[in-house]
């Protein structure tokens, strides 16, 4: 059994990907700007997903968990509805969604996503 821990973009906190043994972790991921609503926020935070998971070797295809973090629970219609367009049908992760105070105040969603290798 392969017991090797790969680390991309590993800074002194936080490593933005581990791989190990074929399991992909993401660390948490936001939007790229923070200025706009829900469903723009939680669009761009999707969009880095797929290309950390592109980086990483997988895809949305794969995802094995996902936790989601809103900052406030009336925002979860909107947010699953970006969601749902974006998972693919048949592929949907093990999720968890918990409103939560956010690491910046202007952030309204982020997640954490554990994925399989293609």
């Amino acid at each position: 059994m392969n017991k090797t821990i790969e680390r991309f973009e590993t800074g002194p906190r936080m490593s933005r990907i581990v791989k190990h043994n074929g399991t992909i972790y993401l660390c948490g991921q936001v939007c790229k700007d923070a200025t706009q609503g829900i469903k723009e926020q939680t669009e761009s935070m999707l969009e880095k997903v797929d290309t950390l998971l592109e980086q990483a070797g997988s895809d949305k295809e794969h995802i094995l968990s996902a936790t989601i973090y809103i900052k406030d629970m009336q925002d979860f219609a909107a947010m699953n509805e970006v969601w749902d367009n974006w998972i693919p049908e048949g592929h949907a992760p093990a999720r968890a969604c918990v409103e939560a105070s956010m690491a910046r105040d202007i952030l309204l969603v982020e997640i954490s996503v554990v994925a399989a290798e293609k």
